[in-house]
């Protein structure tokens, strides 16, 4: 069966769609023993072999989705080569095959999910199915009427216009105030950059909804499967 490169490291649950793509370009990738450089290659699942960093690789059987309350301080990757304190680690040994949808910045918390299905994990990230994102906020001083109108119609981040965002004032102060923003965008730290853009540092930030999925009562650091029905309700959200 042909199916392209990513697609296929995805579904081995090494990494999103994304991820995979970096990984082709870096010269990571071998098919048949050479290294394969081109996006939107195909392969052929029944005759190719797939190496990554000198790995072979194969679609992953048993699929596993997590939730996670990621805690600041901790980075969202799978490793890191300066040895800094990974998601990973806070995971069970059955997850090692997961990878995280999204990212959180090294200082935010909140709503992590880690899968090994490439195929959601694309559609959740992919900006064609507009999946929101829910954040608390708190940013340095009082932010102006007009500063969050600003937010709500998009801002200029490094030449182009962020989407629409949804922001409700949930205490004002003058030294600092907290708000809740809800986004659909997966741009790097673009709540932050947002706020920056308006005059107002971020101090805290806070997932609390993604996909309709609500962190709740879970505790920083702390992880549990999704249930059958949020499995379902993840894959219709996003055409599955």
């Amino acid at each position: 069966m042909q199916v392209r490169l990513n697609k296929y490291i995805a579904q081995s649950g090494l990494a999103s769609r994304r991820a995979a793509d970096r990984l082709i370009s870096e010269g990571k990738v071998k098919i048949n023993g050479s290294v394969v450089r081109t996006l939107g290659h195909k392969i052929d699942t029944d005759r190719d072999r797939i190496e990554v960093d000198g790995r072979t690789i194969h679609p992953s059987e048993e699929k596993v989705y997590l939730m996670l309350h990621k805690p600041p301080g901790c980075l969202v990757t799978r490793k890191d080569p300066f040895q800094r304190p990974t998601v990973m680690e806070l995971l069970p040994p059955r997850a090692s095959s997961v990878f995280p949808i999204g990212r959180l910045d090294l200082e935010s918390e909140g709503l992590l999910l880690l899968t090994n299905d490439g195929e959601l994990a694309h559609r959740l990230m992919h900006p064609r199915y507009g999946v929101k994102k829910l954040y608390r906020v708190k940013v340095k001083g009082r932010p102006a009427e007009a500063n969050l109108e600003a937010l709500r119609r998009g801002v200029y981040l490094y030449g182009k216009k962020t989407a629409p965002a949804r922001v409700k004032p949930v205490s004002l102060g003058a030294k600092h105030s907290w708000l809740e923003v809800e986004i659909h965008e997966g741009r790097k730290r673009e709540v932050r950059r947002m706020f920056e853009s308006q005059g107002h540092l971020v101090l805290v930030l806070k997932r609390l909804r993604f996909a309709g999925l609500s962190l709740g009562r879970l505790g920083p650091g702390c992880w549990r499967d999704l249930s059958e029905l949020e499995i379902r309700a993840l894959k219709k959200r996003v055409g599955l």
